[in-house]
């Protein structure tokens, strides 16, 4: 039976006679639905890896705008995400949106069959890719109301964790299946590679074929069968409680359209506001962190226009930004998952361009266009940062646990601090040399401990919310940090982009140093210090 008229976890006979069963079953069909949602949203930083690599006829700042505007698009999508479940259901849910990835999958791979497919194609898709960034929200909403109280760390740290490993899976699988016709004829004809490419298998050299499309295509392997999977194993929870006013299936997909809808909106509206005219925007060069609060707020407030329901209840949940608490932890949570995530997607390419090029003097002038034949290639090292974030990240929980969760965050903030300035001087050093692989091994390892770093904070944020808010509060606190920090999708790969422009890439991340600085402060002002409201929670 697919609506739930009774659910009752807390009563232990209910949950060993059937509750159990039922949510162990959603559980681990929510898990590959996230899984699938992290890789579609996130594979735009693998893609244009070897777009450049087939000699795609678009610069490096043009094809860092494609994570940036998949980024921005998943995190302004997570802010409408957080209410489906009450309103539209679980199963209806994760069904309708899990489905919706088949769209950018499926055309990416048609579009990244012809080489002289147009810049804003590719934006629109990317665009599109937000779907599976935004599903992060509703997913988690939705299997924390299926557990008892006191497994829902577990199943949400499983659901969450393994979703993570979206990011990790699609920078392994993507450049593995690029290197086959797995769909024959349907899949499409190769094209060339114009410089050295790779995956776990090794070095693919110039001149060699690569299947590109595949790297939308083989999402598809996953999403088809999850498509039939959602939707004849997975419930909604038809109680008070949970979904109280759950109409038809056609209804809530209704609602989650016009929902999803006003998100993309907004984020297209600001992406044409912040963009150049040769990249398809105005040129009027609203600066990003302007358009950041400008897709926020407008998000905010036309979903809080809608009528009925979903307006009184958005109502109710704002009340958490008089808390100025929701403000110091968002600040807090986007140093921690809005670096992993932002970084995950902006890494692959900028491993490209720092060190598989040479930067040499040419009639006076630095250039940075020289293919370097000794160059790593992104696509065998750039998935290993991500998986060692994911990885570690319930270390972090278990450790703050032990010694406090500002504590921890507080030490993960200060590596942050110096693995970043240590990564931006072998980064500047590779983009003015012309053998850079002299400096990779450095910078490479420094990065490796920025995305611990960033995983165990992670887990540790967690911790200190749920110290810092009361019950009723930490959910709605969770659900608005992690569509914030999401953010980092957008910004991390946006900056890059901008400063490889200026061919100063070091920039970057000394900036990004910089407001970890301000966040150890930040920690200690709140939650470290003695005087503090919160000491050391």
């Amino acid at each position: 039976m697919a609506d739930l008229q009774k659910w009752e976890p807390e009563n232990e006979a209910f949950w060993e006679s059937q509750g159990k069963k039922i949510a162990q079953r959603n559980l681990w069909i929510s898990i590959p639905s996230l899984l699938c949602g992290f890789a579609v949203w996130l594979y735009w930083g693998i893609l244009t890896v070897q777009m450049m690599n087939a000699g795609f006829k678009f610069s490096a700042d043009e094809l860092f705008t494609l994570t940036a505007i998949a980024g921005l698009s998943g995190a302004t999508l997570r802010i409408p995400s957080s209410f489906f479940i009450r309103f539209c259901g679980g199963r209806n849910t994760i069904f309708f949106t899990t489905s919706l990835l088949l769209i950018p999958a499926f055309f990416t791979g048609l579009a990244l069959q012809d080489p002289t497919t147009p810049l804003w194609q590719y934006q629109l898709l990317a665009l599109l890719s937000g779907f599976g960034g935004g599903n992060f929200a509703s997913s988690m909403s939705n299997i924390s109301f299926f557990y008892p109280k006191k497994q829902q760390g577990l199943a949400l740290g499983l659901n969450a964790g393994l979703g993570n490993f979206g990011v990790t899976s699609m920078q392994i699988l993507i450049p593995l299946f690029m290197t086959y016709s797995v769909f024959g004829a349907l899949g499409g004809e190769p094209v060339t590679l114009v410089s050295t490419s790779g995956s776990l298998i090794g070095k693919i050299p110039a001149g060699s074929e690569t299947w590109i499309q595949n790297g939308g295509f083989l999402w598809l392997l996953l999403l088809v069968p999850l498509f039939f999977a959602t939707w004849f194993g997975m419930n909604n929870i038809r109680t008070p409680e949970v979904s109280p006013n759950l109409g038809s299936p056609i209804g809530a997909f209704a609602m989650i359209s016009v929902m999803l809808t006003i998100g993309l909106a907004t984020a297209a509206a600001g992406l044409w506001l912040m963009l150049p005219e040769k990249a398809n925007g105005s040129g009027f060069g609203v600066p990003k962190e302007l358009v950041l609060v400008l897709v926020v707020a407008s998000t905010v407030f036309l979903l809080k226009m809608l009528p009925g329901a979903i307006g009184d209840s958005l109502t109710k949940q704002y009340q958490i930004f008089n808390n100025k608490h929701t403000w110091v932890m968002s600040v807090i949570y986007t140093m921690t998952f809005g670096s992993f995530i932002g970084f995950a997607a902006a890494f692959p390419l900028a491993i490209k361009v720092i060190f598989g090029f040479q930067h040499v003097v040419v009639d006076g002038v630095m250039t940075h266009n020289t293919p370097n034949p000794n160059g790593p290639s992104a696509l065998m090292y750039a998935w290993m940062a991500p998986f060692i974030g994911a990885l570690i990240r319930p270390v972090g929980g278990w450790i703050a646990d032990k010694f406090g969760g500002a504590f921890v965050t507080q030490v993960c903030s200060i590596i942050m601090v110096v693995s970043s300035l240590g990564a931006a001087y072998y980064m500047r050093e590779a983009y003015q040399s012309a053998t850079p692989e002299a400096f990779f091994i450095p910078f490479f390892v420094l990065f490796l401990i920025l995305f611990a770093a960033t995983g165990i904070g992670n887990g540790s944020t967690f911790r200190t919310i749920a110290m810092v808010f009361p019950k009723e509060q930490a959910g709605p606190v969770l659900g608005w940090t992690s569509a914030i920090a999401a953010y980092g999708a957008f910004y991390i790969p946006m900056v890059f982009g901008q400063q490889i422009k200026a061919t100063t890439p070091e920039v970057a991340l000394i900036g990004f140093a910089a407001f970890y600085v301000v966040c150890v402060f930040v920690n200690w002002w709140f939650y470290l210090r003695k005087d503090g409201e919160f000491y050391n929670p």
